[in-house]
């Protein structure tokens, strides 16, 4: 008897298909830490705001390249990435959180996002003398200072996650609680992973969502639909059918994103350089190799590789300019 069925069309690997519920996503700092292994201790994330992309000129400087030595043409996307400051900072014992310290010099343009406290009595240096048994790792929750680039003025708020023991934690979050943290302060990684939400696209019938044919243009009840619902029993539309729905801003994450280049707003390649619906970069960026999710102007989580490739590892671009 011949086989039924057929291969399925389309990806089931993300289920459902939904809106997702917050632009930037949460993140297992844990495992992270614990396989992309930081050099130093400090944080493993940072916010920024996709500005475009365009060509850049490198000198491909990769052993056993075919262009080893040669002026060569990449695609890359600039991201920009203003200064954060830390909101709080929390001490956690077994994944969850036990208490908070709220930093006390914070950003009037945080009100239109949270409630903010008048009286709040709780002292960092007070947590000091705890750590041995109480706690046993420390985030800090972090909010960028949108309002000095063109975009918007409302900052994003995310939890940022901090290599390195409970006491070198600590002795970094005292360092920079009252402090603007750079994006050249943070990622010091060849490669990075940038995890945001990706363009939406709406409603959208199947053939666009899971990439089915079109049927033969004699088709009794349309073209752009699949030719049969599945079988008789069991009696009901199966969920691995595809169907029409929701389609883009899903939550996903691109893995391995090679830094080229990272910039101060000075910069001698920035002075007449301006993006269509995004305006001048008024901060430091990061030039990243290849495409990544979301329309301009989407916030992006770009964090310490999870799982890096020696592919992207080994490549060495010496950055020239871009056009």
């Amino acid at each position: 008897m011949p086989k039924h069925g057929h291969i399925r069309h389309g990806s089931l690997q993300i289920y459902p298909r939904s809106r997702a519920q917050k632009l930037l996503p949460r993140v297992r700092w844990n495992s992270l830490i614990l396989n992309s292994k930081p050099k130093e201790s400090g944080m493993v994330g940072f916010i920024g705001y996709k500005a475009g992309m365009m060509s850049a000129y490198v000198k491909d400087d990769t052993p056993h390249s075919h262009t080893k030595g040669q002026r060569v043409t990449i695609p890359v996307t600039i991201i920009e990435c203003p200064t954060l400051r830390i909101l709080s900072v929390r001490f956690y014992k077994n994944n969850k959180p036990i208490s908070e310290v709220l930093n006390s010099q914070l950003d009037k343009e945080l009100k239109k996002k949270l409630k903010i406290p008048k009286n709040y009595s709780k002292k960092l240096d007070a947590f000091e003398k705890e750590l041995s048994g109480k706690y046993d790792d420390i985030r800090v929750v972090c909010y960028t200072q949108v309002k000095k680039t063109s975009i918007k003025k409302t900052p994003d708020i995310a939890e940022i996650g901090i290599s390195g023991n409970v006491s070198e934690k600590l002795q970094f979050v005292k360092s920079h609680f009252n402090n603007d943290i750079s994006v050249k302060d943070i990622i010091k990684s060849e490669i990075v992973d940038v995890r945001g939400v990706t363009k939406g696209k709406g409603w959208q019938g199947p053939v666009k969502r899971f990439g089915l044919a079109l049927r033969q243009h004699k088709a009794e009840k349309g073209v752009r639909f699949h030719g049969s619902g599945g079988a008789w029993h069991p009696a009901r539309v199966e969920f691995t059918q595809p169907m029409a729905g929701q389609m883009g801003y899903f939550t996903r994450v691109e893995y391995n994103k090679k830094v080229v280049y990272i910039g101060k707003a000075d910069d001698d390649f920035n002075k007449n350089l301006e993006f269509k619906n995004f305006g001048k970069i008024k901060n430091d960026y990061i030039v990243l190799r290849g495409s990544v999710q979301g329309p301009v102007k989407r916030q992006l989580l770009i964090t310490y590789p999870l799982r890096a490739t020696k592919d992207q590892t080994k490549k060495k671009y010496e950055f020239l300019e871009l056009r």
